[in-house]
């Protein structure tokens, strides 16, 4: 006669086992690509609706991979971008390898946890949400969790934030106060940045001369969502876009 309790435990010990995996590495996946695209999967924004209400998170994710991209990322808020930490997980089980970008207003300490209990590779913390300890506390606990940091800064005066040393720094080219997008932005950050650190360019990226231009400027990762989000089949527009870098 079979024990069930042993059986219950043996499973749930296996899927520990997978929740404690290594996670594929955004930091190196931006370093090795010739590409550095991390597509995104956002399928609201809070200054322009719906962008596609209705997109898979087991479909477009890994339509992404397979048409070449770099790493992802995946919007999780609920209210203001119609996201889910469930997104991640249709993501993984869809068969997505690629480094995922767990994409929201990180805070607490909790959602450091959320974004490892659903597959993410690394959280996005904000330098303008906040304070600079605050931020080395969530940054030094995200890496006990195993998850790398993309460090997002907008402004000349957020830059010190840098010397937190996080996996990579973003640049953002939207003012998230009045979501005006402009990619001078990056252009005129990016010689202020430590040398060494792993730059990515975030928002307003709709043509691929300006990834080329930005990569001459010193930027290895481009994260783009809505250019493709917004076309029928983003997997294919994210190929189209390769093709022409």
């Amino acid at each position: 006669m079979r024990d069930i309790l042993e059986e219950i435990i043996a499973h749930k010990r296996s899927e520990l086992e997978q929740l404690c995996a290594p996670k594929p590495s955004l930091r190196k996946a931006i370093i090795n690509s010739p590409t550095g695209i991390i597509a995104e999967f956002k399928r609201r924004s809070p200054s322009k609706g719906w962008i596609k209400e209705y997109g898979r998170a087991d479909i477009i994710p890994l339509s992404y991979q397979q048409n070449g991209a770099a790493a992802l990322s995946i919007l999780t808020d609920e209210h203001f971008f119609g996201g889910s930490d469930d997104f991640i997980r249709q993501a993984r089980q869809s068969g997505v390898t690629l480094p995922i970008l767990y994409k929201n207003f990180v805070i607490d300490e909790a959602q450091l946890y959320a974004a490892a209990l659903c597959g993410a590779s690394a959280v996005l913390l904000i330098a303008a949400c906040l304070t600079k300890e605050r931020c080395r506390e969530l940054l030094n606990r995200a890496h006990e969790l195993g998850l790398e940091v993309l460090l997002e800064m907008h402004s000349e005066p957020e830059l010190e934030y840098a010397e937190l040393q996080p996996d990579l720094c973003g640049i953002n080219n939207r003012n998230l106060g009045s979501f005006v997008t402009d990619v001078n932005n990056s252009f005129r950050l990016a010689e202020l940045l430590p040398k060494e650190a792993v730059k990515v360019s975030e928002s307003g990226i709709s043509d691929p001369a300006t990834v080329r231009e930005l990569r001459q400027a010193g930027f290895r990762g481009f994260l783009i969502g809505e250019n493709f989000m917004r076309t029928d089949d983003p997997g294919l527009s994210l190929r189209q876009f390769l093709n022409k870098i």
